[in-house]
């Protein structure tokens, strides 16, 4: 089970990912958490960074599905003015959400990235469907919620249990 919750990558931010790398090797899609991965969780819109970062990502060639679990409100007003396909509720770590993802994008899963800030749901949810996991730090812990707080004492448990 902890091998699971493993990524294949951790990088600081979505910015330090070789997304030219990542094309090389056969990924052609990204699924991509919202809160505190692309923006703060409070965020309501994108920041010009994660914009110019996008636009790299589409001249590349990555299709993008970002996939949330949070509600309907919150993922809709952030994903539709950048014209990106959404899930809201995906209840990650189960595979129906990221099935989902890969099926809107037509990929399998070894074209499939996850780019996410939790172990817990993110890169457990992706590692147990067999696909290229990256770990971000989080953008920022003060806005989390209850749930998110709870998972955050988990990861640093296993990665205690981990490091012995």
């Amino acid at each position: 089970m902890l091998k699971k919750l493993i990524p294949r990558q951790q990088v600081k931010t979505i910015f330090d990912i070789d997304l030219q790398a990542l094309w090389e090797q056969g990924y052609r899609g990204i699924i991509t958490d919202l809160d505190n991965t692309l923006v703060g969780a409070k965020a309501p819109l994108a920041t010009p960074e994660l914009l110019d970062w996008l636009k790299v990502v589409g001249q590349i060639g990555f299709q993008v599905v970002i996939v949330s679990n949070n509600q309907r409100n919150r993922v809709t007003k952030f994903a539709e003015p950048l014209s990106l396909p959404f899930i809201y509720r995906a209840r990650k770590p189960t595979s129906t959400a990221f099935r989902r993802a890969m099926s809107i994008m037509n990929l399998r899963a070894q074209q499939t990235v996850v780019i996410g800030d939790q172990m817990l749901t993110d890169v457990l949810g992706g590692n147990r469907m067999g696909l290229y996991t990256i770990l971000v730090h989080p953008i920022s812990l003060a806005d989390e919620g209850f749930f998110t707080k709870v998972n955050r004492r988990i990861e640093k448990a296993a990665l205690t249990i981990m490091k012995r």
